[in-house]
């Protein structure tokens, strides 16, 4: 029997966080929600996915405190998803989250469906990672291309610049993968 999945999300407005405990609740799904990046070493073992945001002192942008939150999440559990998310978001700040370990990044307001998607795909990868699954390369290219293709909602082109490909190669990538 599978068991429950947990969800952390960490923002610093109540706002957002009511909206994301009631757009990722579902049932067999535990979803806490924190107003601040404190103790995250401690809730991460209980994790299977956190949603972090990247900004909490007032009339921050630059996602300093979202990348110091994330680099201590690696480095209590590097087989933890982090999802970042922010309303000052760009595509510079998002490829940076991601070369740094997160991986997705979530624009406020988001579509909850999306939002949904990100945390369950976080949620598997966070599994596969504890239980020691190998990734090969192609799975790794797949998943990349997912992500690039969601953040820019399903714009190829600005997804292959994101990537560093020409979009006829990031066409023929995502046939190969079925995409």
């Amino acid at each position: 029997m599978a068991r429950n999945l947990s969800y952390l999300v960490v923002d610093d407005d109540p706002d957002v966080l009511k909206a994301a405990v009631m757009a990722l609740s579902a049932p067999a799904l535990s979803v806490e929600a924190i107003s601040g990046p404190q103790d995250l070493e401690a809730r991460a073992p209980a994790c299977d996915a956190i949603l972090l945001d990247m900004n909490f002192a007032v009339g921050a942008r630059d996602g300093a405190e979202g990348f110091e939150g994330l680099a201590r999440l690696r480095a209590a559990d590097p087989a933890l998803s982090v999802v970042l998310m922010t309303t000052y978001g760009g595509v510079s700040l998002a490829v940076e989250g991601l070369k740094r370990g997160a991986v997705d990044f979530v624009l406020k307001p988001w579509r909850n469906e999306a939002l949904a998607q990100a945390m369950r795909a976080a949620a598997a990868l966070t599994a596969e990672r504890r239980a020691g699954s190998p990734l090969n390369l192609d799975a790794l290219e797949r998943r990349a291309i997912e992500r690039a293709l969601a953040l820019h909602d399903g714009n190829v082109s600005r997804a292959a610049a994101v990537l560093g490909l020409t979009r006829p190669a990031l066409y023929r990538r995502m046939e190969r993968h079925g995409l």
